[in-house]
C-alpha cells in the first residue's frame, strides 16, 4: 500500500546500531543515576551524593522546586528520550509525525548537559571552600556519557529519518 505509514526499523532492518545504541545509552544512564557524582570531604565528615540521594536531600532539606527541577532534567527527562527514541524508531509513522517528534526532542536537547554543568560547577564551588574538598566520581562520567549517547543517537535517528522520506 503505498504511503503506509512505516516504522524506521522496518524501513531498516539491518540496522540494528539504532537500538544498541538506545540499550547502551539506557545502561549508562542507569549506571549514572545510581553511582554516587560527587564526594565530598568537610572537616571530618565524608559524603557521597548519586542523583537518587541528591534529589531526596534536597528535598528533605526544604528545596521541593530545586529538587523537582534537578529530578525532572536528570530522571524523567532522559528516561523520556529515549523512551522516544525508541517510540521514533519502532513505531509506525507519517514522516511529518516523525519529524516534529525529532525537532521536539532537539529543541529539548539543549537541556540535556545541564545536570553534568551542575556537578562540574558544584565541584569548583566545593573545591573553592577552605573547609571542604570535593572529588567527581564515576557516577558523573556514566550520566555525561549517557547524555552524549543519547545525543549521538538522536542525531543518528535525525539523519536515517531525513533519508527515508
Amino acid at each position: 500500500m503505498a504511503g503506509a505509514a512505516r516504522s524506521l526499523a522496518r524501513t531498516h532492518p539491518r540496522r540494528l546500531d539504532v537500538p544498541l545504541l538506545i540499550l547502551v545509552s539506557s545502561a549508562l544512564l542507569a549506571a549514572g543515576l545510581a553511582l554516587p557524582l560527587i564526594h565530598v570531604e568537610k572537616l571530618w565528615t565524608e559524603s557521597s551524593y548519586s542523583v537518587a540521594t541528591g534529589v531526596f536531600g534536597l528535598w528533605q532539606d526544604g528545596h521541593p522546586v530545586l529538587a523537582s527541577v534537578v529530578f525532572f532534567f536528570s530522571v524523567i527527562f532522559p528516561i523520556a528520550k529515549l523512551g522516544m527514541l525508541l517510540w521514533i524508531w519502532f513505531a509506525p509513522q507519517p514522516a511529518r509525525r516523525r519529524e516534529l517528534a525529532l525537532d521536539t526532542l532537539a529543541a529539548f536537547g539543549k537541556w540535556s548537559m545541564l545536570d553534568v554543568y551542575i556537578v562540574a560547577i558544584l565541584i569548583v564551588a566545593v573545591r573553592l571552600g577552605p573547609l571542604a574538598e570535593a572529588e567527581p566520581r564515576a557516577g558523573v562520567y556514566f550520566f555525561g556519557a549517557a547524555i552524549l549517547a543519547s545525543m549521538a543517537t538522536t542525531q543518528l535517528v535525525r539523519r536515517i529519518a531525513q533519508r527515508a522520506r
